[in-house]
């Protein structure tokens, strides 16, 4: 397949890059919502960010970055403990992860990551992404569950039943009828309805807001760093999935470890301007596959307009308005579906489910992430999908692996992660 397409012309290259940003606003937007940030700030972040890995990767990788839902509940859950300025600076441990992965892909190639980090390890961290937030989903949906039903049956109608690049947008869509619907209901009663008044009241032109670190601290990022596992290894997935839909070796031209780099890179650049860690989006890939458009250029095209919009003050202020129920019922479904591509992760690599030491290593992870264990050492503390993620990686090093446990199979290609 080229990686151009024929016909290509300037017009339609950014017709067809806002129509990927609009594939990836849903989640993009979706995943500051639900964490305290700002949302223009997360789409500016998003859009520099996939410029500075197009600049790493020499612009030849077409792939957008988007923000990453992985770390929904370890922002909430550092924010209680380290503030939301040291939630946001203990992001930057993100990077440091994507950087020692690159280096040693580059001096070791992949394999050593298949040792470490196997299905058996990773298909219940990824599980863990999502069943850790599904009491924040039902709390956000018990506010006004007509609301968040109404969202919720939008976004599985269009999953299952919409065709083209309809049925990519489900989050948006989603959120775009329980929106109008907020606004019907609140005339017979049935909701609180939009306050447009902050809409109004929004400048046409406003700067993201942008929250620097304040002061150096180890703590949140130790912290952020074993919760970037899950996302890391998907990003290796995510390539190798480009490259069937483009048809070409990225891993080998320009390199995977230059996309790791690029990413970390990124995920350090939304760190510092206050946005959320970003990662390459399936929704994307999915819809460059359908439309068959691979150009990196409109990728780029992509990220400027999402820079754009992120400067529009009433954008900001109308993602804002938007009701948490409406947010709750989306995920509802959302969550779910991230908890089953973790069983769909291992059931694809074909994990021996049958071996008592794969049944340990799921088991313990899933309890201690589920249950809310935690370890502390005076102010430094490691809990939830961190602390599973370390106790899966060490079990899976130390319990003695024999024949009857491992089922060869191809390596896998990892399930996304959003």
């Amino acid at each position: 397949m080229s990686n151009t397409t024929p016909l290509l012309t300037p017009t339609r290259k950014v017709i067809a890059g806002m129509q990927f940003l609009f594939v990836a606003f849903g989640a993009t937007v979706l995943v500051p919502l639900l964490v305290g940030l700002d949302p223009s700030t997360a789409l500016f972040s998003a859009g520099v960010g996939t410029l500075i890995f197009h600049l790493v990767t020499k612009g030849k990788v077409p792939i957008f970055l988007g923000s990453s839902f992985a770390f929904i509940a370890p922002i909430v859950s550092a924010t209680k403990i380290y503030g939301l300025q040291g939630a946001l600076f203990g992001l930057l441990g993100v990077g440091f992860v994507y950087f020692a992965m690159s280096a040693l892909i580059r001096a070791f190639g992949t394999k050593f990551i298949s040792r470490l980090f196997p299905p058996v390890v990773i298909g219940p961290i990824i599980m863990l992404i999502g069943l850790s937030l599904a009491p924040a989903a039902v709390n956000m949906a018990k506010t006004n569950w007509l609301l968040a039903l109404i969202a919720l049956a939008t976004a599985i109608v269009v999953t299952l039943y919409a065709k083209g690049m309809v049925k990519l947008i489900p989050i948006f869509l989603g959120i775009l009828v329980g929106y109008v619907a907020d606004l019907l209901l609140a005339g017979v009663g049935l909701s609180d309805g939009v306050d447009f008044k902050p809409i109004a009241d929004a400048a046409w032109f406003a700067l993201p807001q942008i929250h620097w670190p304040e002061s150096f601290s180890w703590e949140p990022i130790l912290f952020m760093i074993p919760v970037a596992i899950a996302p890391v290894i998907e990003h290796i997935g995510d390539v190798y999935v480009v490259n069937n839909v483009v048809g070409k070796n990225f891993v080998k031209d320009p390199g995977l470890h230059r996309t790791m780099l690029g990413d970390g890179l990124a995920c350090v650049f939304a760190a510092l301007v206050g946005g959320p860690p970003v990662t390459t989006y399936s929704e994307v890939t999915g819809a460059m596959s359908l439309t068959k458009i691979t150009a990196p250029v409109v990728f780029r095209i992509a990220a400027v307009t999402g820079i754009v919009f992120s400067l529009i003050g009433k954008v900001s202020a109308l993602l804002r308005s938007i009701d948490q129920a409406i947010l709750g019922g989306i995920m509802l479904l959302l969550f779910g579906t991230i908890a089953g591509a973790g069983i769909s992760s291992m059931l694809h690599s074909k994990v021996n489910l049958a071996s008592s030491r794969n049944v340990v290593i799921i088991s313990v992870t899933l309890t201690t992430g589920i249950g809310g264990a935690a370890l502390s050492w005076g102010s430094f503390s490691l809990a939830g999908i961190g602390l599973s993620a370390v106790i899966a990686v060490i079990l899976n090093l130390v319990l003695p692996e024999r024949e009857e446990d491992r089922i060869e199979t191809p390596e896998p290609e990892h399930n996304k992660v959003d």
